[in-house]
């Protein structure tokens, strides 16, 4: 039996997610695979990339301090599903880890599946986020989970997740969406919990921040705290200016959006750095590209631009795909 589910780029709407906002990721064409047998004696599982296999009895307690690591995420997973099934088999994956593409999202879906979930997507990818947090420790949102969850072939995936309603709009043909990766980065040990912090206190002094505006910013008389909240305030907009954009065609415009979202990130959020930043300019000096910015939880990771076809740019073409899904 085989079991598969895409990585994702955010193509906009960065830690937005935590905070009940806007975000437009898009499922893509890099896989984790898991070719398996169903077991009786436990979960069994190798991986080509790494060196220590995952042996569990599922019917344990979930061990956050299990080794190999990786193992954390199979295992949070599992306790969660409680499902009877055992599996025996070998993981692939073309999903690069620390690229901030969501390799452990595709990783906690793919499991559940070869598992035999028949949750829905929603509760798949709440299922999958409460792993998330489990084996990480990290208060993440549930953009990722979401759409490798519920993608559809050749659109984005537009998701409010205050309602975890999503809208699926079609990614148009004559554009090309590139991913350069930058530097590693993880967000374990990274200031990500910090800035889901910062928006808390922000929410207490202003309300939800995907109902403030930035008049609200006033009420926050700490510098830092006022800064975060003008990020997710302003990237909510932005990612409906980007989603209307981009339907109209009108690329120029998406594609400034995405610069300001990243600059946002850059000064108002700080979660960008030299690297990432030299990598956005760089990309955004080049012929044909209508703009590009860091995505993913920051601190490293990638960058994603979107461009003309015929554009001559260092990085992956990457194409809008389906959902996780069962293969045999």
């Amino acid at each position: 039996m085989k079991v598969r589910a895409p990585g994702r780029v955010n193509l906009i709407g960065e830690h937005t997610d935590y905070t009940g906002g806007l975000v437009f990721p898009m499922a893509i064409d890099r896989w984790t695979t898991i070719e398996f047998e169903e077991s009786d004696s436990g979960i069994f599982l190798e991986s080509a990339n790494e060196e220590e296999l995952v042996s569990l009895d599922a019917t344990q307690p979930f061990d956050v301090g299990m080794s190999p690591q990786w193992g954390r995420y199979v295992a949070a997973v599992a306790s969660l599903l409680a499902s009877p099934r055992g599996i025996s088999g070998h993981i692939s994956t073309t999903i690069p880890v620390g690229a901030g593409l969501s390799s452990s999202a595709a990783l906690e879906i793919a499991v559940a599946l070869a598992l035999g979930s028949e949750l829905s997507a929603k509760e798949l990818a709440q299922l999958t986020q409460r792993a998330e947090h489990m084996a990480t420790g990290v208060p993440t949102g549930i953009m990722d989970q979401l759409c490798i969850a519920s993608a559809q072939h050749g659109h984005g995936t537009l998701i409010d997740c205050a309602t975890l309603e999503v809208t699926h709009i079609p990614i148009p043909t004559d554009i090309k969406i590139v991913v350069r990766f930058i530097a590693h980065r993880t967000l374990v040990g990274s200031a990500y919990a910090d800035r889901v912090t910062e928006c808390a206190k922000a929410e207490s002094l202003i309300g939800p921040l995907r109902d403030a505006s930035l008049a609200d910013l006033a009420a926050i008389t700490d510098a830092t705290i006022a800064a975060r909240a003008q990020h997710v305030i302003s990237e909510n907009l932005r990612v409906r200016a980007f989603a209307d954009a981009l339907t109209s065609g009108d690329y120029s415009t998406a594609g400034t959006v995405m610069t300001e979202s990243h600059r946002s990130l850059a000064t108002d959020f700080a979660v960008s750095n030299d690297l990432m930043d030299t990598a956005v300019r760089e990309m955004n000096d080049t012929a044909g590209v209508f703009g590009a910015r860091m995505t993913g939880g920051g601190f490293g990771g990638c960058i994603v631009a979107l461009c003309d076809p015929d554009a001559v740019v260092e990085g992956w073409h990457v194409q809008p795909v389906a959902a996780a899904h069962r293969l045999t």
